[in-house]
């Protein structure tokens, strides 16, 4: 697909005529379709009100996933939708036992903080956190945390894309050797799901989670769990609601007689608008295909990446394009108060303590607004001292 037909896309993005839009690993831009969906949505729920749950709405969480399944190289019918990635989180410790001799829970150190917090939970269930220590804080020490996984481990949660500088996780090698010590995977693909072209069948995934917020350009309240074919239906989630149950509308009381997969994963009531607002992203991101996707954002990634170095600015980002998904990370000094003058002139990014500032063109971003906004960054910084004491 060349550069041209990819911009023919711009016009389905409302917010890229209004501002530079390169957010993309924080919030993708709304397709006009989702306001389509959503108000589909409203337009059953105020015709059709109840009957609407069995007339679609019920079976939402699976045909919603099967829309996400062939863009992360799954299987249909092996996803279920949830709240966000820490619900999804929950579900898979839950399958899980920590007062035996297999406790651990191996991760980096550079986690996102959500996936700490959460299993820092299941300490008061037995479970023995560990946490590998990086290099740097850009990059996994590999060796490091291989060595760290053993037979006393029970999973490994682990960030495809890391969240600060967006390096690129060795997930063939991580399955590998936690399945050789029978221990169990769970990526998170937050941050490549939409833009790093996935194969977790493949690979050999026990469980995948994610959200849709970021490239796959479908808003929040739509997060994913996906688990293994064949080790779905062997498990027994003890955070389970009463949509997990095989025959809910039953209402029997007591303990859940679960459904198959990838019921057998849900917790409550579906979240209905949200599955209805995620569904453009999919279908568009689908449509355009992740290895096309890939192609077009490492060409504006490097051209952001020359400019940064040409100035002079610190890159928190592996230089590698195998080993970077698909945002770039610069460190410049004062780098929140450049980010905030960045978008005050309507160059969309952000900033992380720690990273630096992170931009993340997508597949409806130009090598022109690449430029505009590297030119903006050095003419920024080079003020920084008055942005500083502007700021005070």
């Amino acid at each position: 697909m060349s550069l041209d037909s990819l911009q023919a896309w711009r016009t389905e993005f409302p917010i890229v005529d209004t501002c530079t839009y390169l957010v993309s690993h924080s919030l993708g831009a709304m397709p006009r379709r989702a306001e389509q969906y959503l108000r589909q949505f409203a337009d059953e729920w105020s015709t059709r009100g109840v009957r609407a749950w069995h007339e679609g709405w019920w079976e939402i969480g699976r045909t919603t996933g099967d829309l996400l399944a062939p863009i992360l190289g799954v299987a249909s019918g092996t996803i279920s939708m949830h709240q966000n990635v820490t619900v999804a989180q929950a579900i898979v410790a839950s399958c899980h036992r920590f007062d035996g001799p297999r406790r651990k829970i191996v991760m980096t150190d550079l986690e996102f903080p959500s996936n700490m917090y959460l299993f820092e939970g299941f300490r008061r269930y037995g479970a023995e956190i560990v946490y590998v220590e990086s290099d740097g804080g850009i990059r996994t020490n590999l060796e490091r945390f291989l060595g760290a996984i053993d037979e006393r481990t029970a999973i490994v949660p682990v960030s495809l894309v890391l969240f600060k500088s967006a390096y690129l996780e060795n997930a063939r090698a991580i399955i590998e050797k936690a399945h050789r010590v029978g221990a169990r995977v769970v990526l998170d693909v937050y941050q490549a799901a939409g833009t790093v072209p996935l194969e977790l069948e493949a690979w050999g995934t026990d469980f995948a989670v994610g959200g849709s917020v970021k490239w796959l350009c479908g808003g929040p309240g739509a997060g994913y769990l996906y688990v293994r074919p064949d080790l779905a239906n062997t498990l027994a989630p003890a955070t389970a609601g009463w949509a997990a149950h095989a025959r809910p509308f039953d209402f029997a009381v007591g303990a859940i007689e679960y459904a198959d997969a990838p019921e057998r994963f849900q917790s409550g009531t579906p979240n209905v608008p949200s599955l209805y607002s995620c569904r453009a992203g999919y279908e568009i991101v689908a449509e355009i295909g992740v290895d096309r996707i890939r192609a077009h954002s490492l060409r504006l990634t490097r051209r952001l990446m020359d400019g940064a170095k040409a100035a002079g600015f610190r890159l928190n980002t592996p230089d590698d394009d195998a080993e970077r998904g698909g945002s770039v990370v610069i460190d410049v000094p004062d780098g929140e108060a450049v980010t905030a003058e960045l978008l005050r002139r309507q160059v969309i990014v952000d900033h992380r303590p720690g990273a630096g500032i992170r931009i993340a063109p997508h597949f409806y971003n130009t090598l022109d607004e690449i430029d505009l906004a590297i030119e903006a960054l050095i003419e920024i910084a080079a003020r920084g001292s008055h942005l500083a004491s502007r700021r005070s």
